[in-house]
């Protein structure tokens, strides 16, 4: 079989682009000839598995109309304790491999979800076609990639979907990863780092693909200590003495601070999740270009992938058929959980809304009319920059991740932008809502040797989020903002509060994206692995500031 790198290697570049990105190109229509045929082939599969009679309520459908009629809604527990256990007997398709989550935000372990070789096949083609759009301004260009591609190994391995996906990828094209995927597996996730850019020092680094956090968190680093670089040790490796004087040397003619954009020339970066939006500019400013968002997860995989705008997701239509249920809908199924909300395809969207997304898996997949648990939103029916004719999506929050202050509706995402555009030097936060009052709590660790003024800090938050447009010149706003007396009450943490609880987390074996303290109602047994004490809590409202002594996060009830 033809791979990615056969194609480029012979020149095929036409060819290269349609088999890992054709569908740029196709119509609402033929996104939707692909959904249905290739769902049909699944139904077959579905209709012969004992799991599948099991989640399907013993329907057999043979139809997409049948299938959306009969088929229930499930979640990860209607396949359980098949999957869990691994049976493979029971599925559509024989596993070639099992991928999992970490499970932490769950009632499960893990989610384990198996993975055909047909799939698997789609699957590294897609991939590659994520790669060649984060290096690309226009259809059709290869003149980025190099033969040899190095990509920095920042994700966890496998099992886990992200070690997958770099195991998978090596199907269509040889990758040389650092550290190795071998030497990787047996380190932890800091290590892992230290030691993936110490090998990129001295051999060069093409692509970033993981966790936006860790290029914001290298980049400071870098920029903190580029006054103290000792070159003596990079005398015995040519490579990283080459790159580091270069880079040094660029940076002083620039006027400023070193910086990995001055060490290294990144052909792609490409992130996943709320933190890729979130330090976008930050990252493009320290690394030099800006990170391709791909959505992604256990369950499905790729769902949809940013093109070389940097703006809207275009979704995959080979791995999985989408269905979208409508936020009203969702709303009704919150206020009964009897209720079997109705869905949407693709052609029925509309720009502006916001859906709950569905999955089912082709290919022999098992993942059947899946409620992922993530809201996202339609920005736009198509891309006319880029020609693309398939709607467009921006992912909004986990379902359960926002705080309903009926004023003021926050996200993660809300949360996370207001504390960045308030400049407030900071490690990490979390944030919860009181339910005996309107108080937003947000817990927040200064960086080391921050002096802000704490009132100013609470002050130039409460704006943030309750004015996000600095517009305050809205009196229905302002009156409803005095009838519902939403507070922001600022817990200031002591130093070392998250570094703490991501050792204990790392202590565990947890995916890497499972490090950090889940930012938005976080469950009660995380604030209890939080420090009890903080040096001061800070309370704004509208109308004033006061001031608290010490208080225990973990004493806040919360919803």
């Amino acid at each position: 079989m033809v791979t990615a790198i056969d194609l480029l290697h012979q020149g095929r570049n036409e060819e290269l682009w349609q088999m890992c990105c054709g569908f740029l190109r196709l119509d609402i229509n033929g996104f939707m000839e692909v959904q249905e045929r290739l769902l049909l082939q699944q139904l077959e599969l579905l209709n012969n598995s004992p799991l599948g009679a099991k989640v399907m309520k013993g329907a057999r459908p043979k139809t997409m109309e049948e299938f959306r009629r009969l088929a229930p809604l499930t979640t990860y527990k209607d396949y359980c304790p098949e999957l869990q256990e691994k049976r493979e007997d029971v599925l559509p398709g024989k596993p070639e491999l099992w991928a999992h989550s970490s499970g932490w935000s769950g009632e499960f372990p893990e989610k384990w979800v198996p993975l055909t070789a047909d799939y698997i096949q789609q699957l590294s083609i897609n991939l590659f076609g994520v790669g060649l759009i984060s290096c690309c301004q226009d259809w059709g260009e290869t003149s980025m990639i190099p033969d040899t591609i190095k990509i920095l190994y920042s994700v966890a391995p496998k099992p886990y979907i992200s070690g997958t996906f770099a195991d998978v990828l090596r199907k269509q094209s040889p990758i040389k990863y650092l550290p190795t995927i071998e030497e990787a597996a047996s380190l932890p996730f800091d290590e892992r780092i230290k030691l993936g850019f110490q090998q990129a020092l001295y051999q060069g680094l093409d692509y970033f693909f993981g966790l936006s956090l860790v290029l914001v968190a290298v980049g400071e680093k870098f920029n903190q200590s580029s006054k103290r670089i000792n070159l003596r040790p990079f005398i015995a490796h040519p490579g990283g003495l080459w790159r580091l004087g270069k880079g040094i040397i660029k940076s002083r003619l620039a006027g400023r601070q070193l910086l990995p954009k001055d060490i290294w020339s990144l052909k792609g970066i490409i992130g996943s999740g709320v933190d890729s939006v979130v330090y976008k500019e930050k990252i493009k400013e320290l690394w030099g270009r800006y990170p391709l968002d791909l959505y992604s997860c256990t369950e499905g995989s790729v769902i949809a992938t940013q093109a070389w705008d940097y703006n809207g997701m275009t979704f995959f239509p080979n791995l999985n058929f989408l269905e979208f249920i409508p936020e009203d809908e969702q709303l009704k199924y919150q206020m009964d959980r009897s209720y079997q909300p109705k869905t949407l395809l693709m052609n029925e969207v509309k720009a502006g809304e916001k859906y709950e997304i569905v999955i089912t898996n082709f290919y022999g997949g098992m993942i059947t009319r899946y409620r992922i648990g993530d809201m996202i939103k339609i920005t736009s029916l198509h891309n006319d920059k880029l020609g693309i004719e398939i709607p467009q999506m921006a992912f909004e929050r986990r379902v359960d991740d926002f705080i309903d202050f009926y004023v003021v509706i926050l996200t993660e995402k809300s949360i996370w932008q207001a504390i960045e555009k308030s400049d407030i030097p900071y490690e990490d936060w979390v944030a919860f809502k009181d339910t005996d009052n309107m108080v937003l709590n947000i817990g927040i660790e200064l960086k080391e040797g921050y002096q802000g003024n704490k009132e100013n800090i609470a002050v130039r938050l409460f704006k943030e989020l309750a004015y996000p447009d600095n517009d305050k010149s809205t009196v229905q706003h302002d009156d409803l903002m005095d009838i519902a007396d939403f507070k922001v009450q600022v817990n200031l943490l002591p130093k070392g509060t998250f570094a703490s609880y991501s050792a204990r987390r790392q202590a565990e074996n947890a995916d890497p994206a499972h490090l950090k303290v889940p930012h938005v109602n976080p469950p009660q047994k995380v604030l209890a692995m939080l420090t009890a004490e903080v040096e001061e809590t800070i309370v704004v409202t509208k109308t004033g500031v006061k001031v608290q002594e010490k208080s225990g996060l973990e004493k806040v009830n919360i919803s």
